[in-house]
């Protein structure tokens, strides 16, 4: 636990200020990455922003196994900080871990293999259908590392650190301005990708991401102790983190659900149409409740 914070004796009032202040700053440059992102893509085409605000739905999967993995992951080892149990602290920040990926395993193969077909039910082009898989395929074979960062996280959250990864997603949304119009229009060695370029750049911000977190862990003297005995799959841990972690899933993936039908709506009246809503929509608030 950081030693300028202490969770069970410092004032409540400041708690908040010192966690919730940095967490919403965080989410500010999380909702900026993504209209960076819609930025590049309105400069490919308007079919391509069509494209991105139809990959909203699949791309929400992640979203909402990843706020999962990171509610169920914090509250139970901020609970076993709380009793000042150590081994539970290492045993369910391990789990944590193991549970991501197992999820990210799934997740990819849902998103692999389903995903032309959920562009297809929300109306879309065989251009915008194209367009949307350059993007979605790439993100959902990276979604291990987008898991796996929030599983780190989770231990930085449960100990009231939410700083660092305000951190983080300040750097990773000054990289995506970078990134993105490099992997999208080429430059030097690095041929044009378009919209797999806007997954890459993200890609690329989420492993810088990881590498920092990671870093920050280890450092950290909540985890000494650890051993690969932690990280040995345990039905009983992997249980009640899923028990924990599945109901706020559950019920984004509705909001997932409920954006599809929407979209599929909206295309009625064109890819133009859809283009506007995705871009008005890289807004709003759900966009960016993985942090």
């Amino acid at each position: 636990m950081s030693k300028s914070l202490n969770l069970i004796k410092d004032p409540i009032g400041l708690l908040l200020r010192r966690i919730a202040i940095p967490a919403s700053v965080g989410t500010l440059f999380q909702t900026l990455f993504n209209v960076v992102d819609t930025y590049f893509a309105g400069k490919i085409s308007p079919e391509a922003l069509s494209a991105l605000a139809k990959s909203f739905p699949i791309y929400f999967i992640i979203v909402a196994a990843c706020v999962g993995v990171t509610v169920g992951g914090t509250s139970l080892i901020a609970n076993s900080i709380g009793e000042k149990n150590k081994e539970n602290v290492l045993i369910y920040f391990a789990q944590t871990i193991i549970y991501g990926i197992i999820l990210s395993i799934i997740i990819t193969f849902i998103g692999l293999y389903y995903g032309a077909d959920i562009f297809a039910m929300m109306g879309s082009s065989n251009e915008v259908i194209n367009l949307g898989l350059q993007y979605t395929n790439v993100i959902f074979s990276g979604s291990v590392v987008f898991i796996t960062v929030v599983a780190l996280n989770s231990l930085l959250h449960a100990e009231g650190d939410t700083k660092t990864f305000r951190n983080v997603l300040i750097l990773s949304f000054i990289l995506n301005i970078f990134l993105n119009p490099l992997f999208i229009f080429g430059y030097g060695f690095i041929p044009p990708m378009g919209m797999t370029g806007i997954g890459v750049a993200t890609i690329i911000s989420q492993i810088v991401a990881f590498l920092i977190l990671l870093v920050k862990i280890i450092k950290s003297s909540s985890i000494k102790g650890i051993i690969i005995k932690h990280f040995l799959p345990s039905s009983t841990y992997l249980t009640k983190i899923f028990f924990q972690s599945a109901p706020i899933s559950a019920a984004l993936f509705m909001i997932s659900i409920g954006n599809l039908i929407i979209l599929w709506y909206i295309s009625s009246f064109g890819e133009l149409a859809t283009a506007g809503y995705g871009s008005a929509a890289r807004f709003n608030k759900y966009y960016c409740c993985l942090y």
